[in-house]
């Protein structure tokens, strides 16, 4: 079978990431997490104490950010600088940056470029905010994942406590929600449902569910 590009935005915690990597494995293709990129470039930015309201020092700054993945015991893993980050990019610190610093037109650009490079040759599935509207405009499937707000916190605060870290359900829901408000309103390639793209509330959906959806989709599409 032909091997197709796939597009799949959403807000934070709606399980687009979740949803993209098991389309990949399942599929055989690659897996972009280009909110982990957006996120190492915060993480950069945060280290090292960068204004990024100052445009020149973030130009300058991005040309010493080099990010790639590797697959680590069957876990996506994303590198900044050669430095395993994974970790470090999920943590509240860098989560109420990283809307700030992804409104960035600099910086998106520069994501944006990458991001179409990694997918130039199709087989690819990607999850972000701009997927389908922005870096892959052209995909054959667009998917558009939502969930209610306290399904996403709940999925959210679960995933931190798991991780051993002492979080605030409140806090964890107005971060959330402060995002959904930021990404969709920025000016430069705002969150949004592409046209063509198919939604997918996945609020009483399981992981198991949301995917044999997905699949069938791909299926469908196959087989036109």
């Amino acid at each position: 079978m032909r091997k197709i590009t796939i597009a799949i935005d959403g807000f934070s915690s709606c399980g687009k990431s979740t949803l993209a990597k098991a389309l990949a494995k399942q599929l055989g293709y690659i897996y972009g997490d280009s909110g982990a990129m957006y996120r190492a470039a915060t993480l950069y930015f945060l280290d090292n104490d960068l204004d990024w309201n100052k445009e020149l020092d973030v130009k300058l700054a991005l040309k010493n950010i080099q990010i790639h993945f590797e697959n680590i015991e069957g876990k996506n893993t994303t590198f900044l600088n050669g430095k395993n980050v994974e970790d470090d990019i999920r943590t509240m610190r860098v989560s109420d940056s990283v809307s700030p610093v992804a409104t960035i037109s600099t910086v998106r650009k520069r994501m944006v470029s990458l991001q179409q490079e990694m997918g130039k040759n199709g087989g690819i599935v990607m999850d972000g905010r701009d997927i389908g509207t922005v870096v892959f405009p052209n995909a054959e499937l667009k998917l558009f994942i939502t969930a209610s707000a306290d399904v996403r916190t709940q999925r959210r605060y679960e995933e931190l406590l798991a991780k051993g870290w002492n979080v605030d359900y409140e806090e964890i829901k107005m971060n959330l929600l402060n995002r959904d408000h930021i990404d969709s309103t920025r000016e430069d390639s705002p969150l949004k449902k592409a046209e063509d793209a198919v939604e997918l509330d996945n609020s009483d959906l399981d992981e198991e569910e949301q995917l044999g959806v997905a699949l069938g989709l791909v299926d469908a599409l196959q087989k036109n």
